[in-house]
């Protein structure tokens, strides 16, 4: 039977398995930086957008009110360590390029790097935004879309429940 309940006991059970990614931008310093996000979608077929959500606490809203540009990546199965390294630490206190030994190279839009070993990587310009809350929207158009054939995506999933 359908009961009220608290919104983080209904959002409990249903967020999982979530697919997340990692959004790259560049810091201000000129370096890049990683974030891990679950909040981003499709927007846009024609001309292809994706938008992802950043708090406006997080560094990466720093970031990218300084550039305008994001590279989101979907990553391989076998990059769960760097999901969780670049999730749990703030790029204003380490390079997690560095801690996480990420190997990339330069893309093609705005030279931010695209992760060799993830699964899919699509080069964004911000073309608008929208605050929600604590968070700002942030829609990239799609420039430039990197695939990996040989991975698989990785989904978080409760180990508890599986």
């Amino acid at each position: 039977m359908m009961q009220i309940s608290e919104l983080s006991s209904s959002y409990a059970k249903v967020h999982l398995p979530a697919k997340v990614a990692l959004a790259v931008t560049q810091k201000p310093d000129g370096n890049y930086n990683l974030i891990t996000i679950e909040w981003f979608m499709r927007t846009s077929i024609q001309p292809p957008m994706f938008a992802i959500s950043i708090g406006t606490n997080r560094y990466s809203y720093e970031c990218l009110e300084h550039s305008r540009y994001f590279n989101l990546i979907f990553p391989a199965s076998e990059q769960k360590a760097l999901l969780s390294l670049c999730g749990s630490n703030s790029g204003r206190e380490m390079d997690k390029f560095s801690a996480g030994e990420v190997s990339s190279f330069p893309g093609k839009l705005h030279k931010l790097p695209v992760l060799t070993e993830a699964l899919a990587c699509f080069e964004c310009e911000v073309v608008t935004q929208v605050r929600s809350g604590d968070h700002v929207i942030y829609v990239g158009q799609v420039h430039y879309s990197w695939l990996n054939q040989d991975k698989e995506l990785f989904y978080y999933r409760d180990n508890q429940n599986s």
